[in-house]
Formats: structure tokens, C-alpha cells, sequence
């Protein structure tokens, strides 16, 4: 497995602001390696302070569990496999 480089992370980061463009949702994105270790990371002007804290831990929770955030999302609610992960890990 190659390591993901700084070039590579700020590639998903332009994917990634390109939809939250699209949308119109300013939006925290993080960027992780395979050891769960923040490569970059990036606040578009009008997201959340706060969410700088959940992107990272979010981005670590992923690759931890090696689920996409869209599936860990749906799979914390209530009666799922996830549910009360965010009270985990401090």
C-alpha cells in the first residue's frame, strides 16, 4: 500500500468543496491516511468553527472502522451498529 501524499489529499479536497459548492453547504473536510493520521485538512469560509473537531474525528472514525462516513452516518442512528459512537473515543 503507497502512502497517501499531500497532493492526492488536496485532489479529494477540491472534489469534496467542488459538491459542497454545488449544493451550497460550506462544509469542514478532512483527509486521513491509511494509519487514520490527518494529512490535510480544510474550512471552506462560512463552515462551522465547531465542525473542524467532528471533520477530523469523523475522517479517523472512517478509516478506523474502514466505512465510508455517508454509511457510518446512517449506520449511528438509533437501533444500528454505530449507534452512540460519537460518547467513544473522548
Amino acid at each position: 500500500m503507497t502512502a497517501l501524499t499531500l497532493k492526492e489529499a488536496k485532489a479529494l479536497i477540491a472534489s469534496a468543496e467542488k459538491r459542497a459548492d454545488e449544493i451550497g453547504q460550506p462544509v469542514n473536510i478532512a483527509v486521513v491516511d491509511a494509519g487514520g493520521n490527518l494529512v490535510a485538512h480544510v474550512r471552506q469560509d462560512g463552515a462551522w468553527i465547531g465542525g473542524v473537531d467532528i471533520s477530523i474525528n469523523k475522517a479517523w472514525t472512517s478509516r478506523a472502522f474502514d466505512i465510508q462516513t455517508k454509511d457510518l452516518g446512517e449506520d449511528s442512528q438509533p437501533n444500528r451498529q454505530f449507534y452512540g459512537i460519537h460518547a467513544t473515543n473522548g
